[in-house]
């Protein structure tokens, strides 16, 4: 058997080949069929959440007047970000008139004295955070941040901590402060006192600032797109500032304002530790790929060279000289299609022999800079979450595809299939009300529009077959097969819901926490789906694996009284404890015992976040 050392030494020789190799953004056959997979349309029908009608006793349509092809009903989609543009404070109020009788003390001591300095300055900050600096220093008349002509020791804690602003994944250059220089530079006390009030009220600012980002995050998600639903979180800049002003512990102050959940903690842990190991010389894939045998990619070569380096004494002796020989090769052959599903079992994934996003992962990890990207995202999303996330809860994590109930610890853990990227799951959190046994499955406007409808323009007897009832805007019971269909574009005047069976789309429960978008949990006759790696087919709602022991968890009983209400037929049951529930999009997530893991951005919504972070950053910039 070749020892280790044989094995280092063929990853070396793959590596001087993989130097030679030039490496295109990735191929086009590649970049087609994740296309085809994960946007722009499919190729092949995804599976339906209702069932194809009967084919048994199927009668031809009668003929109908030809009409126009209906309109489709889209989902939300994705904006360009625009950022609250900055505005100058209105110093006004506190330059002009003369001093109160109830102020001249503060006159005395300096303030009203400083106001003088102000004229001319001009400082850029937040709409409400402006109106805020003038409403609080109108009424007070003093300086929080300066004592005895000098910056005092509250000024010098508040900027430690915007300058660590990093290790909350915020950028520090949102914060920066310029303290003015020693009192015996200023030549001129009126220069020194000028620059006194500017700095009380720029740090003012700036402080402000940070308590909105770390409690609220620095952007508002739901300007991103409609897939985002979160309710605005209070906050009120004057009663910050006038906390501030009287409190004696800056810094614990400024700290209570970022979540203090365990999630978060672990995520900036990671954080350090990640910015404590620097960004890496490592090779990198491209995370998207797809590559079927026969295929080619500059990609390839780069996967070999990372499976040859990190080959184990088993692996080694079975693949090690296939791989030798396929260091520099950009085709995919029948030889590597072993090494692959190898690799895949190892790392617990189906074992196709087809490279996708999961299988480079396994291989490729994710690199420390996507890595730090991926944590800094995270804590600005916890950041729209409630600081306490509650207990007990669940917390669905679309890009892992899972599903936990948590009360104090994970007590269930089970695979998820979310929406499609054509269908996709909202970003929201609520609360479990009741689960439904038996249910029936209300056809949403979209379904019915965009997939029934050109159906039932050739068949219109086609929901009559199929288990389906339709209703008219009375509640009226009307045969599918009377309803001349072609009269209907993207509005249909009917309800349209699918009575339980064994075939209805909802299996044989549901857990309901109503919200605008229709996203409940689920069960689902289309069971297979679960044993892939990547889950994304449904219309949005979540599928659950484990559907009864789910709904055990939130109504607190048994599965086995869970089987009982099944046979009962249709009825449903309230859950009486608070559960909320989080419908959640992280790339970068902690177990519970604090270990963060990373997934693939399904629905590339890091992207969009990230530019909208840029778009803020720049309207916050000097000059901007």
């Amino acid at each position: 058997m070749t020892s280790r050392r044989g094995w280092i030494s063929i990853a070396s020789m793959i590596a001087l080949s993989l130097s030679l190799v030039s490496a295109p953004s990735g191929s086009a056959n590649a970049q087609s069929l994740f296309e085809t997979l994960f946007g722009g349309g499919f190729k092949r029908a995804r599976p339906s959440d209702f069932p194809p009608p009967p084919r048994k006793n199927r009668k031809a349509a009668p003929a109908q007047k030809k009409a126009a092809a209906a309109p489709k009903i889209a989902g939300p989609s994705y904006n360009t970000y625009r950022a609250d543009r900055l505005v100058r404070v209105d110093f006004s109020p506190l330059t002009r008139g003369p001093t109160p009788i109830a102020f001249q003390a503060a006159a005395a001591s300096g303030f009203d004295g400083a106001l003088a300095g102000l004229e001319g300055y001009d400082l850029l900050a937040e709409r409400d955070i402006a109106a805020a600096l003038t409403g609080f220093y109108a009424d007070h008349r003093a300086f929080v941040w300066v004592e005895q002509g000098a910056p005092n020791a509250h000024a010098a804690e508040a900027i430690r901590v915007l300058s660590e602003a990093a290790s909350h994944g915020l950028d520090p250059a949102d914060y920066l402060v310029a303290v003015p220089a020693p009192s015996e530079s200023a030549a001129d006390p009126n220069d020194r006192s000028a620059d006194l009030i500017r700095f009380e009220m720029t740090l003012s600012a700036k402080v402000l600032r940070y308590a909105h980002d770390a409690s609220m995050g620095r952007i508002d998600p739901n300007r991103i797109s409609g897939y985002y639903d979160f309710p605005a979180k209070p906050f009120d800049p004057a009663v910050v500032l006038a906390a501030l002003s009287n409190t004696a512990d800056v810094r614990a102050f400024l700290e209570t304002r970022h979540p203090s959940n365990p999630e978060y903690q672990a995520l900036r842990v990671e954080l350090e530790a990640l910015q404590a190991s620097g960004v890496q010389d490592e090779v990198t894939v491209d995370p998207r790929l797809v590559l079927k045998p026969g295929q080619t990619s500059p990609e390839l070569p780069k996967l070999v060279h990372l499976i040859a380096r990190d080959l184990d004494d088993d692996m080694g002796g079975k693949f090690g000289e296939t791989l030798w020989r396929n260091a520099a090769t950009q085709s995919y052959s029948d030889e590597l299609v072993p090494v692959i599903k190898a690799v895949q079992q190892r790392a617990g994934l189906k074992a196709d022999g087809i490279v996708g996003p999961r299988t480079v992962n396994a291989v490729a990890g994710t690199s420390n800079a996507d890595k730090i990207e991926k944590v800094r995202i995270a804590l600005e999303q916890l950041r729209w979450l409630p600081s306490d996330l509650g207990s007990p809860r669940v917390f669905v994590n679309q890009p892992a595809f899972t599903a936990s109930y948590i009360d104090g610890v994970e007590k269930l853990n089970m695979r998820v299939v979310i929406g499609a990227p054509s269908t996709q799951t909202s970003f929201f959190y609520d609360e479990i009300e009741q689960v439904d046994y038996n249910p029936y499955w209300g056809v949403p406007q979209s379904i019915i529009v965009n997939e029934m409808l050109p159906r039932l323009r050739r068949d219109p007897g086609y929901l009559d077959r199929a288990g389906y009832e339709v209703t008219d805007s009375k509640g009226r019971r009307i045969p599918s097969s009377s309803i001349n269909w072609g009269r209907y574009g993207g509005a249909v005047p009917f309800s349209v819901r699918q009575t339980p069976s064994e075939a209805n789309a909802l299996g044989e429960l549901k857990i309901l926490f109503p919200n605008e978008h229709a996203i409940y949990m689920h069960d689902t006759p289309v069971k297979n789906l679960f044993q892939r790696d990547t889950r994304a087919f449904s219309h949005g709602c979540i599928r659950l694996q484990d559907p009864r022991g789910m709904a055990a968890a939130v109504l607190d009983t048994s599965v086995d009284h869970i089987a009982a209400k099944l046979k009962r037929g249709h009825s449903t049951e309230k859950v009486t404890r608070k559960i909320p529930v989080y419908v959640a999009y992280f790339t970068a997530w902690p177990t519970i015992s604090g270990k963060v893991e990373y997934f693939g951005d399904i629905y590339d919504r890091d992207t969009k976040l990230k530019l909208a972070i840029a778009a803020t950053e720049a309207a916050r910039a000097p000059g901007s």
